[in-house]
């Protein structure tokens, strides 16, 4: 399952990226999207958050497979303790996916099981111009 989680990450190639410091509305749209989609994983709500993802992510992965692959990389974590962004970076292309729009959001995660990890999240402009999340990897 955890190879299925990892190939709905096309940033998983991407180096450390830097902070969108310009201020960009896009970057700050984006942050929101994706710490809102994070809450319902948080919260154990798998299933919506399959719902929330973006359609590129949905055609990627059933809800079924998400599901299951969030069951096994994110339960033996344990509950989230902390989260604080690290970066935020907006790119127009990314290594096997359609270009288009797109954040890579990084956090800073304390989990009750796991003290230090990075969480990399990546939302992109949805066709009716909404911010969805199309990967997330847990490192």
């Amino acid at each position: 399952m955890k190879t299925v989680l990892m190939s709905l990450v096309m940033v998983a190639v991407i180096g450390a990226a830097g902070y969108d410091s310009t201020g960009n509305s896009k970057s700050k749209a984006a942050v929101d999207a994706a710490e809102n989609w994070l809450a319902l994983v948080d919260g154990g709500q798998y299933s919506a958050s399959w719902d929330q993802a973006a359609a590129l992510f949905k055609n990627a992965v059933t809800k079924e497979q998400w599901i299951q692959a969030l069951e096994a990389a994110r339960k033996p974590l344990g509950k989230n303790v902390s989260r604080k962004l690290k970066s935020a970076h907006y790119c127009s292309s990314l290594p096997g996916a359609p270009d288009g729009k797109y954040v890579v959001i990084r956090f800073i995660t304390a989990f009750a099981n796991k003290k230090s990890a990075i969480e990399t999240i990546t939302p992109m402009l949805d066709k009716d111009g909404k911010w969805r999340v199309s990967g997330y990897f847990i490192k």
